[in-house]
């Protein structure tokens, strides 16, 4: 992979460690994936925000998990934003790319002029793993806190992991010469090795008693903790979008004395999963009456996949468990 080029590092995660500090974390960049997803809606720009931002955490969460692995992130709220959901896929051998998703579910007339993050009222932010046919998935929830959806995922690691865990995350319109507009976003990801993480306090210093990453630093690391995140906090909003500095070159700039240690990067695609298989699957819990129901004049069952758009014309004789007992 060529370095410093636009090209080398978009839509991919770059795992690192920092062998002086005892950390490990990820470099993501976004931007094809980005379109993927954002240009099978009309979301207003708020929400358009909310995606990027899931999106990117998303990949950053998601570069740990194995092969074949789904990973998920949800927000479920009572604010205009409703719900956004993702879906992070392993990938189905080694060198092959990963696989993103999302969608926002929102209320358009209580849209407002606020920042994307006040679009979210109360509610919950979710991790949902699944290692696949004959395993029991993962399932971890916190209340939405904080001011950004990093401040939540942030929180969740704390709380239901014990990981102390810091982002850095940019993301917004690119206006290159040139270039048709589009969305970019790039970000740092940033724990403590597991080893590092004492048992949870009890109370914390976040919201409503919630634990934050601060709480959950062992005493012997706070030191390296505290300085680690004083170099994160220097970091400049261009750099982790890029393209003029690439991942690598900026860990260097940022944690040169840390020892960085990076392995391969992780290529991420915007992709789906739904089918006609898929669809006849899940409609295969309703019966005759439930069906026809949702039958078109023409004997039709129409569908479509909130994820890419893609929209489903099935013959109602065809679909729901009568359905499948013929």
């Amino acid at each position: 992979m060529s370095l410093g080029t636009k090209l080398a590092w978009d839509d991919t995660v770059l795992p690192f460690q920092l062998d002086r500090s005892d950390m490990r974390g990820r470099v993501a960049r976004l931007d094809g994936v980005l379109s993927g997803v954002l240009k099978q809606h009309d979301y207003p720009e708020p929400v358009e925000a909310l995606v990027a931002e899931m999106a990117l955490l998303t990949a950053l969460i998601g570069q740990t998990i194995k092969l074949r692995w789904k990973l998920s992130l949800q927000v479920q709220t009572n604010g205009p934003v409703r719900m956004i959901a993702t879906d992070y896929y392993g990938p189905d051998e080694e060198g092959q790319p990963a696989r993103i998703r999302a969608y926002a579910s929102y209320d358009a007339e209580r849209v407002t002029d606020a920042t994307p993050f006040q679009q979210l009222g109360s509610g919950y932010f979710a991790i949902l793993i699944d290692q696949g046919t004959g395993m029991q998935p993962y399932q971890g929830i916190t209340p939405i806190a904080g001011n950004s959806l990093s401040d939540c995922a942030a929180a969740y690691f704390a709380q239901s992991e014990q990981l102390p865990t810091t982002f850095a995350l940019s993301y917004g319109k690119s206006r290159e010469p040139g270039q048709p507009e589009h969305w970019r976003a790039g970000g740092i990801m940033l724990q403590h090795m597991p080893k590092a993480s004492p048992h949870a306090q009890d109370g914390g210093s976040g919201e409503a008693g919630l634990l934050q990453p601060d709480d959950v630093v062992a005493e012997d690391a706070k030191e390296n903790w505290t300085r680690v995140n004083m170099h994160v906090n220097t970091v400049e909003e261009l750099e982790l979008i890029g393209p003029s500095v690439s991942p690598d070159q900026l860990l260097i700039r940022l944690f040169h004395e840390e020892q960085p240690r990076v392995y391969p990067a992780q290529p991420i695609r915007f992709g789906c999963t739904c089918s006609e298989d898929r669809v006849r699957q899940s409609l295969s819990i309703y019966s005759a009456k439930d069906i026809g129901h949702m039958t078109t004049e023409d004997g039709k069952v129409t569908a479509d996949c909130q994820f890419c758009g893609a929209h489903y014309v099935l013959d109602a004789a065809t679909v729901g468990f009568e359905a499948d007992d013929k």
